[in-house]
């Protein structure tokens, strides 16, 4: 049998009535924002339902609601009898895979992100920062540029062959975004608060890590592929500081689709709003089946790829 693997979608994919129609249809869907509602006690599916998309693309807001949204996709995926072998997330999305690997429990799973995206707020609104994704060019190129650039700015999210997300102080992200210009290279301004996955959020990981101390972490029932390392994580001993780590550190989600597609997954299935994970597994991979769930429509069509 094919091997499964379920991405789940990171922060900047977010938008009003997503998961809406899942959450009317699943139970086990509606069931994840009553939990989420609970933990965060505010009524998060309100936002993620009807918006505004000011109030729904904070980060205190926006990491919630897509966590929300991944997990009633799986929960739909899972009702409709798809199966799974192993998980990653980009970036916050982390967080969805650990709960669908019973890495935490749900409810332990929406505390994390609560206290992860406050501090990463508070950390976005003290320190100036920006980030680039800058398509067309290798990784390695992207490096050589930063380097060069007078200023802080890193590359951070390592996305696909042709596409690298660079971070750091606003006015080095803007003269290293010129030169790719230059280079006749897109440079993309994205709409997050800061500069994430940079050193600009050590006051996030400091904060962030007291919060996951109190948390009881399981070893993961399923394979479990690592951002920081860009390979299956094999020790869950200990994930507080891992996890603080993650909030600094650049997402190596190349080298995890790398390293998947060594272990034999044919299926890549997004679990969240947008597709932007499943566009990724189409630039870097080849011949693999990548589809995404989001609401009725996806699943269904997803459903007849898997099954087909």
């Amino acid at each position: 049998m094919a091997k499964n693997v379920f991405l789940f979608s990171g922060q900047g994919s977010q938008y009003t009535g997503m998961a809406k129609e899942l959450c009317e249809k699943y139970p086990a869907a509606k069931a994840v924002f009553d939990k989420a509602n609970e933990v965060l006690g505010y009524d998060i599916a309100d936002i993620a339902f009807n918006g505004p998309d000011e109030e729904l693309n904070k980060t205190i807001n926006s990491q919630p609601a897509i966590m929300a949204c991944s997990l009633a996709a799986f929960e739909a995926a899972k009702a409709e009898g798809i199966t799974f072998d192993g998980v990653a997330g980009h970036s916050l999305g982390e967080y969805a895979a650990m709960v669908a690997a019973g890495v935490v429990s749900i409810e332990d799973g929406f505390k994390l992100i609560k206290a992860r995206a406050s501090a990463m707020q508070k950390a976005a609104e003290s320190a100036s920062g920006a980030m680039y994704a800058i398509i067309g060019l290798e990784a390695a190129e992207v490096e050589k540029i930063c380097e060069e650039t007078e200023g802080y700015v890193v590359p951070v999210n390592y996305n696909s062959s042709v596409q690298t997300v660079i971070a750091g102080d606003t006015a080095a992200c803007e003269a290293a975004a010129a030169k790719f210009a230059e280079m006749k290279k897109k440079a993309i301004k994205l709409n997050v608060a800061s500069a994430f996955h940079s050193k600009l959020m050590q006051p996030a990981a400091d904060e962030f890590i007291t919060s996951a101390k109190e948390i009881t972490f399981n070893p993961a029932e399923k394979e479990f592929y690592s951002n920081v390392l860009g390979t299956k994580l094999t020790d869950f001993s200990n994930m507080p500081e891992l996890l603080a780590k993650h909030i600094v550190s650049p997402v190596k989600f190349t080298s995890e689709l790398a390293e998947m597609e060594n272990a034999g997954y044919e299926n890549f299935i997004e679990l969240g709003p947008n597709k932007v994970l499943t566009g990724l597994v189409k630039k870097t991979l080849k011949g693999k089946n990548a589809v995404n769930i989001e609401n009725e429509a996806t699943l269904a069509k997803a459903l007849e790829s898997l099954n087909g």
